[in-house]
């Protein structure tokens, strides 16, 4: 789990088909590292398999490598980094799992009095079903609040305040740019409860609707017992 503020950023070198060798000026920011320790790769969840003196080596997943920018791009790319929420710090950004939902790009970055306003595009509408306004996204492990977004979620905007875009690799994003999209996990799971609530009680309707049926074709309900509907979910 992590929060959405970045720690330091390094870069990303492939080390063999399914093997990532992280570097880092500033790995001290980053805390003491172990073997088994999980850390956020440009908002991907990544475990330590090796340590180096100034970085880290991870082994990456095919599924990681379709879903994401990781070696996909170019090499020695900056990487925003952030290692795993520790119980009793700070929760400044969002709840962040590390787990992409897929890839957007960098349609414009504008820069205002107080911010750069960044405007992005969602090709994939797995993940623009969990973009809403004022909602939570992570954009390459960074926390940003949605300040502006169309109905279905395919292009939205966020504000960049000066500390954040220059503490991260956003400031070297340029238009066309694919970053990696994590949505709020909270709206994940009340999408999902809706829809097996939803779901569920239509079954539950239809169930015992089926078994008062079976029981009154057989011209006797008396087999309808408590014991009878307990057994079959209905308690």
């Amino acid at each position: 789990m992590f929060t959405g503020l970045i720690q330091a950023v390094g870069t990303v070198r492939a080390q063999g088909e399914n093997l990532l060798q992280v570097s880092c000026d500033a790995i001290a920011h980053l805390g003491t590292l172990e073997l088994g320790d999980s850390v956020a790769v440009d908002g991907i969840c990544l475990t330590v398999t090796g340590l180096l003196p100034m970085g880290f080596t991870a082994d990456v997943s095919p599924e990681t490598l379709s879903r994401t920018t990781l070696g996909q791009d170019s090499q020695d790319v900056p990487v925003n980094l952030e290692p795993s929420l520790q119980v009793g710090s700070k929760l400044g950004g969002h709840f962040v799992t590390g787990h992409i939902d897929g890839v957007g790009y960098l349609e414009s970055s504008v820069q205002t009095e107080n911010a750069w306003e960044m405007s992005f595009r969602v090709p994939d509408a797995r993940v623009a079903r969990y973009i809403v306004s004022k909602g939570s996204i992570a954009i390459n492990g960074v926390s940003l609040t949605i300040a502006d977004c169309d109905p279905i979620g395919s292009w939205f905007k966020v504000a960049v305040i000066p500390l954040t875009y220059a503490e991260t690799n956003l400031r070297y994003l340029q238009p066309g740019g694919r970053v990696n999209l994590e949505g709020d996990v909270l709206g994940k799971y009340v999408e999902k409860f809706l829809r097996l609530g939803s779901d569920a009680h239509q079954l539950s309707v239809s169930g015992l609707e089926e078994i008062l049926v079976a029981g009154g074709s057989r011209g006797d309900r008396a087999d309808v017992t408590e014991t009878f509907l307990a057994e079959h979910g209905y308690s």
